[in-house]
């Protein structure tokens, strides 16, 4: 059974010191590494710039050796050779997995490539990459299935969904999707993540009410969970502390 902390890079600013930005960031996962059972790192969240989770990845696997890693790598600004290069430094470091996504378009400016998350499990599929790699896609919390038979048919090893609003939810994709690794992701409760509970249409109030329940819930259901608190570190670090 597992539950996952997703960690968002830092921000990549021209007044600020990157090295350090990283050094601070990776204390932060040595935290929070000792109540969690593995962490998902994001790349480039909402298109803005960011510290390669590759980079990011990297220092943390040699200050914490043991700690299960998995990474985002979105597709839409990146080319079929970059994108075999990404994956081939995850299994170089000894990533676990990488959830493939088309990821948000970019704030730089940068075209879309045209890449498509399902070709590309298929295609690192056929070169054996899932031999070495677990490949993720991602999926909505509440799917049409007769319409994602794309995804279903390149047989990834399994799916990240998007934020959990209650346990149907989580009930439907597990009866629909047998045979496949289910990480269901859900949003810590706090005041300080009112801006993405916003964002996502949920109910903080009424959310942060039933939030331990669901996420025992869903543990019971699936073994894995995706715990993401994009602004509020304290929060969440010390509510697993508490499990």
């Amino acid at each position: 059974m597992t539950i996952r902390y997703e960690a968002n890079p830092p921000k990549i600013l021209p007044d600020v010191d990157t090295n350090q930005s990283i050094k601070k960031f990776v204390d932060k996962i040595k935290i929070i590494s000792k109540k969690c059972d593995a962490i998902h790192l994001t790349e480039n969240v909402l298109g803005f710039q960011r510290v390669s989770p590759i980079e990011a990845g990297r220092t943390i696997r040699q200050e914490i050796p043991d700690l299960p890693i998995t990474v985002s790598l979105r597709v839409r600004d990146k080319s079929e050779k970059e994108i075999l290069e990404f994956v081939e430094k995850c299994i170089s470091i000894g990533f676990s997995g990488i959830l493939i996504l088309m990821g948000d378009p970019s704030q730089t400016g940068k075209e879309d490539s045209g890449q498509i998350p399902s070709l590309t499990v298929k295609r690192l599929k056929h070169q054996g990459f899932n031999s070495k790699i677990d490949l993720y896609l991602s999926i909505s919390n509440k799917p049409n299935f007769s319409k994602i038979g794309k995804k279903i048919n390149v047989n990834p090893k399994g799916f990240m969904t998007q934020v959990i609003q209650d346990i149907e939810q989580v009930q439907n994709l597990s009866d629909n999707l047998k045979g496949f690794s289910l990480i269901p992701i859900l949003l810590y409760p706090s005041p300080k993540n009112e801006k993405s509970a916003k964002f996502l249409n949920l109910d903080l109030k009424t959310y942060s009410q039933k939030f331990e329940e669901l996420l025992n819930k869903t543990h019971e259901i699936t073994k894995d969970v995706l715990l993401t608190s994009p602004n509020d570190f304290n929060g969440v670090n010390e509510f697993l502390g508490k499990r």
